[in-house]
């Protein structure tokens, strides 16, 4: 259900339940709707264009998560032009280019300015239906979890910034995980979206910087839940036990695991990490009854999607997640 963004006056400034810090939807006269986002972020690997596309795919994200269609973009820049050639941010908006032409949206312009690092994402606009908005508010006591990505890029990150360069060529220590990790940073939210949309999902959000166990706690208050989590289902980029191990958490990822501690049940400190984990351009979590989230899970799979179903919505104390092995 639609309703006005609190503190608005603006009678056609609209949102579901919270389902993103950074996203609102403009109600037009013809019914349906524009969704509005922004996201950029510093180089999180040293290729430039792979760097523009995971920026690129992660900022239409929102609007996948909401049940739209990302229409045009503007990429927000800001590049030390003292220490970077221009050419490399050349490299980097042809890979933010690279994921328009796969999502089928115009980036129409952009705006740079010089700035102490590099950063890189775009400002986009899409469209949804009312019928099609996805909130993080509509979840139902017996709905199945469906998760999209595996988790682990925070992880792959950390270790990316900590290790040597040859780390990710071929028999690399971090070779799977880094080409794992990139298909998937790499891959747009448009299929998930499309298949939450299908099966009638009631619930959803973006599995982005407060990790999964972060928003699927937002997404239990706002529906008046509590969850569990299976945590053998939900799916691991390969190797990330052994990046915990190895001490490759990020600090995003540890503040994420302290806010949520009271909010918990079960689980190692190794799980509670991994789920915790600081994500880039994550996965779609959404919630349907238990039929239709196999059904969506098949249909992924076929896609080659690293989709599952990974745990419940139950009746219980809002927000509490419970995690079993």
């Amino acid at each position: 259900m639609l309703r006005h963004l609190p503190n608005s006056t603006h009678p056609d400034l609209l949102v579901g339940s919270e389902n993103s810090d950074d996203a609102a939807v403009w109600q037009r006269p013809d019914g349906n709707a524009l969704v509005a986002t922004a996201d950029f972020f510093t180089p999180i690997v040293d290729d430039p264009k792979i760097w523009g596309q995971i920026s690129a795919t992660n900022a239409a994200s929102d609007v996948y998560a909401m049940g739209g269609k990302p229409l045009f973009a503007l990429n927000l820049v800001a590049w030390p032009k003292e220490e970077l050639a221009l050419e490399i941010l050349g490299e980097v908006l042809i890979g933010g280019q690279t994921a328009a032409e796969d999502g089928n949206w115009v980036v129409a312009g952009g705006h740079t300015v010089d700035g102490p690092e590099p950063m890189y994402g775009m400002s986009v606009v899409g469209e949804v239906t009312p019928d099609d908005l996805l909130t993080n508010g509509g979840g139902e006591a017996g709905q199945a979890l469906v998760l999209t990505k595996p988790i682990g890029t925070g992880l792959l990150a950390t270790a990316l910034k900590r290790s040597d360069p040859e780390a990710i060529l071929p028999n690399g220590s971090l070779n799977e995980v880094y080409v794992a990790g990139v298909r998937e940073m790499t891959r747009l939210n448009s299929l998930a979206a499309k298949s939450a949309s299908r099966v009638k999902a009631s619930a959803a959000t973006d599995v982005t910087g407060f990790g999964l166990l972060g928003h699927l706690h937002e997404l239990a208050i706002a529906s008046g839940l509590s969850a569990s989590v299976e945590t053998p289902s939900v799916p691991l980029l390969p190797g990330i036990t052994d990046l915990v191990e190895g001490g490759f958490v990020a600090g995003g990822t540890e503040r994420n695991l302290d806010f949520l501690e009271p909010f918990l049940t079960g689980g190692s400190l190794t799980d509670r990490l991994i789920l915790c984990d600081a994500q880039t351009s994550g996965g779609l979590l959404f919630s349907c009854s238990a039929a239709a989230a196999k059904d969506a899970v098949a249909e992924l799979k076929e896609a080659s999607h690293v989709a599952a179903i990974i745990g419940t919505l139950e009746p219980g104390d809002p927000g509490h997640i419970t995690l079993r092995s």
